[in-house]
C-alpha cells in the first residue's frame, strides 16, 4: 500500500517506513505531523475519489533538518572588474512515514452534501432605476454642483474658490 501525498507544493510517494526529503515543516525533531492523500493504492484497487480520500491519514514522524548540496554561482560582467562568488544550501526536513490508515470511516467531506434552501436576502436584485429625484437648490451650496452643470464649470468653480480661500489668508498675514 503506497499513497502521493501533498506537502511543501509538490506531491510525493509515500509507503509505510519511507524517508521522505521535504520543504522546512515547522516542528520538533520526534514530533508527528498528518499529511493529505491525494491518491492511495491499496494492492490493485485505486482511490482517488475526494469524498474517500478523507477518510484516509498518512502520518509521519519528523526526523530532522537537513540541508540540500552546495549550489555555487558566480557573477561576471565583462570589461568591468565585477566579479562576485555567491552559494547557496536549500534546508529540507526529512519525514519518516509512519502510517497510512483509513481513519474515520463513513465520514464524507463537503462534497456529497446537499444544498440547502436559498436565503431570503441573498436573490440578486433586478436592473437599477434610474433615480428622478433632483437635490433642491436650497441643499446645493458652492461647494456641490448641481448635476447639470459641466466639468469645465465645476473647475471653474474649485479655482475661484481656492482662489478666495488664498485672498483671504494674504488679508489675515497684513
Amino acid at each position: 500500500m503506497y499513497a502521493i501525498v501533498r506537502c511543501g507544493g509538490r506531491q510525493e510517494k509515500a509507503a509505510v517506513d519511507d524517508v521522505l526529503t521535504v520543504d522546512t515543516l515547522a516542528g520538533e525533531i520526534g514530533s508527528s505531523v498528518t499529511l493529505p492523500a491525494v491518491l492511495v493504492v491499496d494492492d490493485d484497487k485505486v482511490i482517488s475519489d475526494p469524498a474517500e480520500l478523507g477518510r484516509y491519514q498518512v502520518t509521519a514522524e519528523i526526523m530532522g533538518a537537513i540541508a540540500g548540496p552546495k549550489i555555487n554561482m558566480i557573477h561576471y560582467r565583462n570589461k568591468t572588474g565585477y566579479r562576485r562568488r555567491l552559494g547557496h544550501r536549500q534546508r529540507y526536513t526529512q519525514l519518516k512515514i509512519t502510517g497510512i490508515s483509513s481513519g474515520k470511516s463513513g465520514t464524507a467531506k463537503a462534497s456529497t452534501a446537499k444544498p440547502g434552501p436559498a436565503k431570503p436576502g441573498t436573490a440578486k436584485p433586478g436592473p437599477a432605476k434610474p433615480s428622478t429625484a433632483k437635490p433642491s437648490p436650497e441643499k446645493a451650496g458652492p461647494d456641490k454642483a448641481s448635476p447639470e452643470t459641466t466639468s469645465a464649470e465645476k473647475t471653474s468653480a474649485a479655482r475661484s474658490k481656492a482662489a478666495s480661500k488664498a485672498g483671504a489668508a494674504a488679508g489675515k498675514k497684513s
